[in-house]
Formats: C-alpha cells, sequence, structure tokens
C-alpha cells in the first residue's frame, strides 16, 4: 500500500521510528531535560520552571518517594490541576518507577475513596482547596502519606499574594485537618537526604537518580563526590524559593487553612 501521507509530514518528521530506541518514558524524559536543560519546560501564571529544574525537583521527589518506601508498580495519586507542582510530581513518581494515579479535583467524597481504593493509592499529592474533601475520607483509604501543595507554592514571591488571596479573600480553601500531612516543598527539601538511605529492610537502599547517556542509563556521577552536594544545593535552593510562599507552620501535621 503507497503511504500517500508521508509527503504531508513537515520537514525533519522521519517516516519511521525505531520503537526499541528508548527502554521507558524515563529514558525519553532524561534525555530531553539534558538537551534543553536551559529552555522553559512548563509555564503557569507567569512563572516558568526550566527543563533543567524539573530535572531536580522531580529527581528529589523521586528519591523522597523511594525513601518513603514506594517500590516499582506503588500508586501514587495526584489530585491538583494544571499547576507547576503538577509535572514536578507526575516526572517524579514515574522515575522512581510507581503508577500515577490522576485524580479528578473535583470528585466529592464518595467518588474520591472510590477512585483511591479501587486504586490502591498510598500516595496522594493533593491541592490544599480539596484537601477538607479527602479529609472526610482519609480512614477509609489505604493512603499512608499525603502531600499538601498550594497554588503559590512554585510561583515564588508571587505565590505568597496567590496564596493570600486564596485563602483570606475569596476563602476557596475550606478547613482541614489532615495528620501526618506534609507540604511538597518539604518532601522536596528532605529527597537529597534520602539518596542511599536505608528504606528499613536489611541492605535496602534508595536507588540513586539516573540520567540518560545516549540510549542507556546508568547511576548519575553526580551523584559521587563533590557533584552529590550540589545537586543537594540545587534542590534545597528551589525548594527554599518554594517555601517562601507558606506561611509559617504549614508543615505541621495537623492544619488549618486558614494560616
Amino acid at each position: 500500500m503507497e503511504k500517500i501521507w508521508l509527503k504531508h509530514y513537515p520537514k525533519g518528521v522521519p517516516p519511521e521510528i525505531n520503537v526499541d530506541e528508548y527502554a521507558s518514558i524515563r529514558e525519553v524524559f532524561e534525555e530531553s531535560v539534558a538537551k534543553y536543560a536551559s529552555r522553559p519546560a512548563f509555564s503557569c501564571m507567569g512563572k516558568s520552571l526550566t527543563f533543567s529544574e524539573l530535572d531536580t525537583l522531580s529527581a528529589a521527589f523521586d528519591a523522597w518517594l523511594q525513601g518513603m518506601g514506594c517500590k516499582p508498580g506503588a500508586r501514587v495519586a495526584l489530585m491538583m490541576p494544571n499547576i507547576l507542582q503538577y509535572p514536578v510530581c507526575l516526572f517524579g513518581a514515574l522515575r522512581a518507577g510507581c503508577t500515577v494515579v490522576n485524580v479528578n479535583p473535583l470528585y466529592t467524597a464518595r467518588e474520591l475513596e472510590h477512585q483511591l481504593n479501587d486504586s490502591g493509592a498510598e500516595v496522594l499529592v493533593c491541592l490544599e482547596n480539596f484537601a477538607s474533601v479527602f479529609a472526610q475520607v482519609r480512614g477509609k483509604t489505604k493512603v499512608r502519606q499525603t502531600v499538601l501543595t498550594s497554588v503559590g507554592e512554585l510561583l515564588s514571591f508571587k505565590g505568597l499574594l496567590v496564596d493570600f488571596v486564596l485563602r483570606r479573600v475569596k476563602k476557596v480553601v475550606p478547613a482541614f485537618s489532615i495528620p501526618g500531612a506534609i507540604r511538597l516543598s518539604d518532601a522536596l527539601a528532605e529527597g537529597p537526604a534520602r539518596i542511599d538511605e536505608p528504606l528499613g529492610g536489611a541492605g535496602s537502599k534508595v536507588r540513586q537518580p539516573s540520567r540518560s547517556i545516549g540510549h542507556c542509563t546508568e547511576p548519575s556521577r553526580a551523584r559521587q563526590g563533590g557533584s552529590r552536594d550540589k545537586d543537594a544545593r540545587d534542590v534545597e535552593e528551589v525548594a527554599a524559593h518554594a517555601r517562601l510562599s507558606l506561611p509559617a507552620g504549614s508543615a505541621v501535621g495537623k492544619m488549618r487553612a486558614d494560616l
């Protein structure tokens, strides 16, 4: 059969691709963030994350998940709209070998309970605007760790104003109490410290994040020697910017959204 559609392909688009070129989406991602490091990857409300920043933050979330004992295949639920935190957590979960469970932020408590139990989610990353819904069914699910974020958490200084307006002016963040919950920025800051940290089992350690070399992956040399310290500082610097948008005491397990 003549492939008449090929003549309509834009210049530079090959007629066929090598499906064996990459072993996983993770390899595609890690090659892309290295190739386009300085370019914007995602933008939201006037703030952009470069591919390099996305690499750093997602690697930190990857390490944090592994440090929490999430094994390959573990379900990580993401309950948030299109904000910068979403790709960070999405790619971080994929790099850790976890399965991402996308949750509709507009679910009712009954619907949320069903999806979390049906998927077997162990970790939930939730925008604080919807945390009160999860709080209603938390005890009926298998979620063992909740990570909370706000719309402005990765917007740097602008995030302070955004979160203030949402919490105090528009009042779209209902009060909630989720014991043991932590902020995403705290999880990202903890990530580097969890590299090579025992998970509890004898001889079990966090797998080192890998970086693509050609079409293969190997443990990152950035995790060795002085470069390893630099990676940790990079994550801490980005996480520090994120914390500027958080109210004092926001990392406390039991929290009120009107802080």
